[in-house]
């Protein structure tokens, strides 16, 4: 291409410099590339990509589009300055990221086109740490308001759920597997205006009707809940529920698809027992099941639900001797767990919103977030530990139901005060679970006379444990007053006369409570002594021979 050629080309394709599109000369690359902030190709490449992405024209005269070329490359390639600039502008899409090198062939000129990507959503692109923006006709370090657009853009996520299985038949699902979905949809929707309609359906029609296909084609959620198990070739993630018996006794089995039917096949190798409560103001025990199946099939569902099917990972049951623990690849998606525990939060959007539909149209789970109510006021209607979900991490949710109790105190607080609100069964599940409160949380507890201790240790309060037939760990975890223990040290030197620091340390720091840790007891004996030294005036250390031992103050000693 002539220079005359390539002048054209340019001025057609690139006619204007603007948000889009700058035009450089940078004749000398040595320090064009990475050089001044806010001048160099990596300051240009930050603004561009921050804005709608677009393309950077180097070799050429700012405003006239002359073309000069790059004289001096330095050790740069069109290939490797790729490379470099990747590393220095963080956030910077390498897809759609080109250098497209042009030379004359009658003058020998270069001019690079360098062609850039809009920023990745929510990620803005930076140069020397900053990130930049082209405004009017000047680089700038990044207004507020671009930063702020950039941070609130809109994720379009794919819906893996809906995705259509090209070579996928309805040869590959279950016949009782459809059976049964027929039957709870037809059970769901009985009241509905086409309810009378629903047996005449053809399978095809059922299976629109029902989300589990989308105009006839079959997706990832028809071969989770309704495929053959040997039709999971089809789909491209592992499609499996892992039963495991952790303990002394172990075993496992592995689930697979249709899910509908599998997840009951779960339920039953579970060992679900009575337990017996006895409250102390009945005659009679009160029986519970170890586990509500209602809340086993709650969980389990909701791993389905909720999984990340990209992740390639197995749902997991592990079966303790005191709990269930469901885990599930991918984290928490809306939200905290503790925002569902009431009922009253309902999510705005899901991981995968197809297959959630289809749960719900065959009474598998619900779109309100009164899921995890469920199981929360199921755990706290039968006094066991409400559902706990802190062991989750980053891209795993780790749901655990206990069927134990942990605090009889708890439990039996439960048993004796039906009307405990739920938002303070959850502050006092925290602490028999010792899982830390706010300052805020632990007064109100302290204010009602819920709990007694010094942070963390807190404990149930005098009336609870009282209650509760619990007076021994009570007695054992209460704090004394501060009299208690000086009369103590003075009975002790009135008898003895005297005694070392160590004597007294054996003396008082076995009373202290059991809700403080070692350190705690020993700022608690180091601040007693010294009020009885120095405020109360009642103890000293003596001198001569018996120097370094406590000893009565002679007037504390006259005065008793």
């Amino acid at each position: 291409m002539s220079e005359a050629a390539l002048q054209s080309y340019l001025v057609a394709k690139y006619p204007k410099e603007g948000v889009a599109c700058e035009w450089k000369e940078f004749k000398n690359l040595t320090h064009a590339v990475s050089g001044r902030k806010g001048a160099d190709i990596a300051s240009y490449l930050s603004a561009i990509a921050n804005m709608a992405g677009g393309h950077l024209i180097i070799g050429v005269q700012d405003e006239s589009l002359h073309i000069v070329g790059i004289r001096q490359f330095h050790d740069y390639t069109p290939e490797n300055i790729r490379q470099r600039l990747l590393g220095r502008c963080t956030n910077l899409n390498s897809e759609g990221f080109v250098v497209e090198s042009v030379t004359t062939c009658d003058t020998r000129k270069t001019v690079w086109i360098i062609h850039i990507p809009i920023h990745r959503p929510r990620l803005p692109v930076y140069a020397h740490d900053k990130a930049w923006q082209r405004l009017d006709d000047a680089l700038v370090e990044i207004r507020q308001e671009r930063l702020e657009a950039i941070l609130n853009e809109q994720m379009v996520i794919q819906d893996w759920s809906a995705e259509k299985l090209r070579n996928a038949t309805l040869h590959d699902l279950d016949e009782q597997a459809l059976l049964v979905a027929r039957e709870k949809f037809s059970e769901k929707y009985r009241n509905s205006s086409f309810a009378d309609e629903i047996a005449s359906w053809d399978l095809a029609t059922f299976l629109d009707k029902s989300k589990l296909t989308i105009q006839g084609s079959i997706t990832h959620t028809t071969l989770l809940l309704v495929g053959k198990r040997e039709a999971c070739h089809h789909l491209p993630t592992l499609a499996q529920i892992t039963w495991k018996l952790a303990g002394e006794e172990q075993a496992y089995e592995h689930f697979s698809p249709p899910f509908l039917l599998t997840t009951t096949q779960v339920l039953h190798r579970i060992r679900n027992l009575d337990y017996k409560l006895f409250p102390q103001n009945q005659l009679l025990a009160t029986v519970v099941s170890k586990y509500d199946t209602r809340v086993i099939l709650e969980a389990l569902h909701n791993c389905i639900a909720h999984q990340d099917y990209r992740l390639r990972s197995r749902v997991i049951v592990t079966e303790r001797l005191d709990r269930l623990a469901f885990e599930n690849a991918g984290g928490f998606f809306e939200g905290q767990p503790e925002h569902y525990f009431s009922g009253e939060h309902t999510p705005s959007r899901y991981r995968n919103p197809w297959l959630t539909q289809a749960m719900v149209s065959l009474s598998m789970i619900d779109t309100m977030g009164f899921g995890i109510s469920t199981m929360t006021l199921s755990q706290r209607n039968r006094y066991f530990p409400l559902p706990d979900y802190s062991k989750s991490e980053e891209n795993k949710v780790v749901l655990e139901i206990y069927g134990h109790v942990i605090d009889e105190n708890y439990t039996r607080l439960l048993l004796e005060n039906q009307d405990l609100p739920l938002t303070t069964v959850m502050l006092l599940d925290r602490v028999q679970k010792r899982q830390p409160i706010t300052e805020a949380d632990a007064g109100l507890l302290r204010k009602r006379g819920l709990i007694e201790g010094r942070k963390p240790n807190f404990y149930a309060a005098a009336q609870v444990a009282r209650s509760t037939g619990n007076q021994i760990d009570y007695i054992r975890n209460r704090a004394f007053n501060d009299v208690y223990y000086k009369d103590l040290v003075l009975d002790y030197l009135r008898q003895y006369g005297s005694a070392s620091r160590l004597e007294l340390v054996a003396l008082i720091l076995d009373k202290l409570s059991d809700a403080l840790d070692e350190k705690q007891k020993q700022n608690k004996f180091r601040n007693l002594l010294h009020s009885m030294s120095t405020r109360d005036q009642s103890i000293e250390k003596s001198g001569g021979l018996h120097k370094g031992l406590w000893i009565l103050r002679q007037s504390s000693d006259l005065k008793n």
